[in-house]
Order: structure tokens, then C-alpha cells, then sequence
């Protein structure tokens, strides 16, 4: 069950048709910084592949992060020698301010990146970009941690990646298995919803893109790569893994105040069996119980460990209703977000209110017991407390749920759709409306001749041979997604 929520603005995911030409269906962006060795045949090993197995008019994008070294005249030559070429040059460093300024400008339906050094088996591609093309899925990653993955890389690099996705799982509840691959694709209508979301400019970019689309509910497909470590990678990782925490912690605080407005995300294509109303089936009947178990056991030793604490200083009937109190407005809170779905602070002081009444039934029902018990004995035990505590708790609990589920939290999702003026603490998203999109134009043959001519291996310089041979932007033009991609304070 979603409650409080906007009912989302992409629309269903649908096969892209195969016919017509025209765009591009596929866009793989390649970030580069001083990669004047790399570039060349990074680019012509990606493009013969392409050509050779691709079944679809495609696009190579260099989007250079503000290289010092001559990667800026390579990129020119590729442009002007290849037509399915294209290069664009940003003057921050980032590859998180690449990817978004690329892909936000990008007319390609399929939307994809990868590292130059090519160290992912590029027979990964089709397989990467094809649930996308289908429709099936709304992401798409290289696993170099799936069990049919075959990796080759150095001890070190092994348990920092291991390390980083151990600590994700633990602190974002994130299920992908690999957030730092430098191999990933996503549809087009998703970023242009998603994309606005991500707050990183440098290499957390990817790991917030896929946490933030996993929370609002989207799919990530997930393909096992062949990758080798790149011995000559110029990352640092001392630096990127500090500034991964950092991400890490921003995006989990967001998270649990409830702060990004995922929900306008939550039901976005209409096609989840979850969101549809069947006849007979209660919605979401299981996940609840299972989510309301896990919060009522915490919340029952919680309880108990309160009420040992306060029964050191207090009689039985003040540590039970202060125990109570305080575990009451704590197990409120922890249903209200992991149990019923609610996100936001909307309504929040309304559920603790009505939470409140169904403390004072559980208070009821244990206090009468306590009385009773006192009555049948005149000095009873702290363990036998503890037990008819503990059964007057499990009946409470029954009771609990049942009004939560009725009353404090009800389903709303036939209720008409909360305005975008009433949802609090949530920044505006613009998102273009939805256009069909055009159909997959086929590829076209280019001629062989793009192959035969031998590339000048001359180096270039900066500077003036920079000022003679200026690289042009052959996508549309491009604009700051939000102000601080021009922060002159992020060196990445």
C-alpha cells in the first residue's frame, strides 16, 4: 500500500518499435580526462562492434571533463572521421556532471556509458541495452560481482568493491550487486524524471542513480560482465572512497527524513501487479504482516527492556505506561514508514495522534492484567510479570494491526490523487509530458572507407593547437542541469 503520494509522470513501458530511421536508439556516452592514448582505440574498438553487432542506428558521445593533455584534438579527429561520432567538452571535472549534462541533452531513447579504458567484455552490450529496448526493465548495470561474472583484478581493488557494496546494502538497504561498474544503461523518459534527483557530480553519481531508482520502485536489470582491471587507472581511491561515504550518508539521511519526492515516482508505468485493484485480494496484506511482525518484535524488547529499566526506580503500573509510551510513538513511527509505505511528513502528527489511542488499548489491556495478576498475588515475581506482559502484548498486537490497517493508515490508493501544491517538503521535478517515442530507425551501413584511412598518430598539444581545431558540439545545445555544476569548489 502507497499512501500520500502523486500517481507519477512517466508513462507505461513499452517496446520501442523497430521500424523507420532517423535517431539514434542508442547513445553510449564515454567520459574521459587526459586520455590522450586510450581515446583512439577506445573509440574505434567500441564503433567496429557496434557496426558489427548492433542491430540499430546508434551514437558514440566523448564528453570530455575538462582534459589539460591533447584528448581534446583526438576527440575533433574521431568526430570528423566517424559520422556516428560525436564530441562535447564541459570545463568541471565530474563524470556525474558528464553523464547528466550528456545524457539530459540526448535525443537516443536508450541512453548508455562506459569507462575508456574497455575493460568490460563489450559482448556485455547488447545484453546490457535489450530489456531497455523491450521494455522490461528501466536500468541496466554490469555486475563484476554476480556468480557468472569473470573477473580479473588485484586483491586491493576486490575488497574495496566488495567492502563498498556490503556497505550499501547495510546502510541503504540498496539490492543491486555492484553500484561502481563503469557499464550502464537507462531509458531515456527515466532520466529525464530521474536524473534531476541526483545531487553528485563526480563518481557517487551512479551509486545515488540506482539508490534513488530502486526506492521509487523502478527495475534494474543486472548482466554478469567479463572485466579486467585496468593496471594504469588514474583514480584516486583514497579520495572517491571518502566521497562515497559522504554520498553514502547524504542520501541515507534524505532518505529517512523523508526528503526527496520519490513518491511521484512510486507508481509510475501502471503496469505493477501491485498497484492493481483484484478482486478479493487484499493489497499488500503480505508484505505488511511481514514488515509489522519484524517492527513489533523490535518494538516488544524495546518495551521490555524500558520497563526493566524504569521498574528499577518505579512500581510496576508507572514503568508499564511509561514503557509503553515511549515504545508506542517509536513503533508508530517505524510502521508508518517501513510497514504502510508512508513517506513525507504529511499526516505525521495525525498517526502519532491516532497512534496514541491505540497505545492507550494496549495500555488497557496490560495494565488490566498487571492488576489482575497483583490481585491474585500479592507479591509476584519480576519474571512472572514479565510474563503476562508478554501474552497481554501479543493480544494487544493483534488488535494493533488490525487499526492500523483499517484506520490509521488505510489504503488510499483509489483516492483521488493528493494536488502537487499539497505535497510538503518535496522539491519540484519539471519533467517534459510524455511523447510517444518515435520508432527504432535502423542502421544505416557506413562506409568501409571510415576504416581504411590510418589515423595520423601525430600528438596534439594544448593550448594554441587547442584554439586552431575547436571540437563542436554535434548533439543540441547544452545547459547546467542545476547551479552547482558549474561549482568551481568540486576538483573531480
Amino acid at each position: 500500500m502507497r499512501t500520500d503520494s502523486s500517481p507519477g509522470t512517466l508513462p507505461a513501458r513499452e517496446h520501442l518499435p523497430a521500424a523507420g530511421a532517423g535517431t539514434p536508439v542508442l547513445d553510449v556516452v564515454i567520459p574521459v580526462y587526459n586520455e590522450e592514448k586510450d581515446l583512439q582505440p577506445c573509440v574505434l574498438g567500441l564503433h567496429e562492434h557496434l557496426k558489427r553487432t548492433f542491430p540499430y542506428a546508434f551514437r558514440i558521445t566523448i564528453a570530455d571533463n575538462a582534459s589539460t593533455d591533447s584528448t581534446p584534438q583526438v576527440a575533433a579527429r574521431l568526430e570528423e572521421r566517424l559520422p556516428e561520432v560525436r564530441s562535447f567538452r564541459l570545463e568541471q571535472k565530474g563524470r556525474g556532471r558528464a553523464l547528466r549534462t550528456v545524457w539530459s541533452a540526448s535525443d537516443a531513447p536508450i541512453l548508455a556509458y562506459m569507462d575508456v579504458d574497455l575493460s568490460t567484455d563489450l559482448n556485455a552490450l547488447l545484453p546490457l541495452v535489450a530489456p531497455l529496448i523491450s521494455g522490461h526493465s528501466d536500468l541496466a548495470i554490469g555486475s563484476r560481482l554476480a556468480r557468472s561474472s569473470r573477473v580479473v583484478r588485484g586483491p586491493k581493488r576486490e575488497f574495496i568493491s566488495r567492502a563498498y557494496n556490503l556497505i550499501l546494502r547495510g546502510s541503504l538497504q540498496a539490492r543491486f550487486s555492484d553500484a561502481q561498474c563503469g557499464f550502464k544503461a537507462i531509458r531515456r523518459d527515466v532520466a529525464q524524471v530521474l536524473l534531476p534527483l541526483v545531487e553528485d557530480t563526480g563518481w557517487f553519481f551512479d551509486t545515488e542513480m540506482l539508490v534513488l531508482a530502486e526506492r521509487a520502485g523502478l527495475r534494474i536489470h543486472e548482466v554478469p560482465v567479463d572485466w579486467v582491471d585496468d593496471p594504469d587507472s588514474t583514480v584516486n581511491i583514497v579520495k572517491t572512497a571518502t566521497d562515497d561515504l559522504r554520498g553514502v550518508w547524504r542520501v541515507g539521511r534524505a532518505l529517512a527524513t523523508g526528503s526527496l519526492p520519490l513518491d511521484r515516482l512510486a507508481r509510475p508505468f501502471g503496469d505493477d501487479p501491485r498497484d492493481r485493484d483484484l478482486k478479493d485480494v487484499p493489497g499488500g496484506l503480505a508484505r505488511q504482516l511481514v514488515g509489522f511482525c519484524v517492527v513489533g518484535g523490535l518494538s516488544t524488547l524495546f518495551y521490555l527492556l524500558l520497563y526493566s529499566v524504569f521498574r528499577q526506580f518505579s512500581g510496576s503500573q508507572i514503568a508499564n505506561a511509561l514503557a509503553l509510551l515511549v515504545s508506542a510513538v517509536a513503533n508508530t513511527a517505524a510502521n508508518r514508514r517501513l510497514t504502510f509505505g508512508v513517506r513525507g511528513r504529511g499526516g505525521a502528527v495525525r498517526h502519532q495522534a491516532q497512534g496514541l489511542v491505540v497505545f492507550g488499548i494496549g495500555l488497557a489491556l496490560t495494565s488490566g492484567s498487571l492488576a489482575a495478576l497483583n490481585a491474585a498475588t500479592s507479591n509476584p515475581a519480576h519474571t512472572t510479570e514479565l510474563a503476562v506482559l508478554i501474552a497481554a502484548n501479543l493480544a494487544a498486537t493483534v488488535l494493533r494491526f488490525l487499526l492500523f490497517r483499517a484506520w490509521v493508515f488505510p489504503d488510499r490508493r483509489d483516492d483521488t490523487p493528493t494536488p502537487q501544491a499539497e505535497v510538503p517538503h518535496q522539491r519540484h521535478v519539471p519533467g517534459p509530458a510524455y511523447r510517444p517515442l518515435p520508432p527504432l530507425p535502423q542502421r544505416h551501413a557506413a562506409p568501409q572507407a571510415a576504416y581504411d584511412t590510418e589515423y595520423d598518430p601525430t600528438p596534439f598539444r594544448a593550448g594554441a593547437d587547442a584554439d586552431r581545431a575547436p571540437f563542436r558540439d554535434a548533439t543540441v545545445p547544452l545547459q547546467p542541469v542545476r547551479p552547482q555544476d558549474t561549482d568551481p569548489r568540486d576538483f573531480r
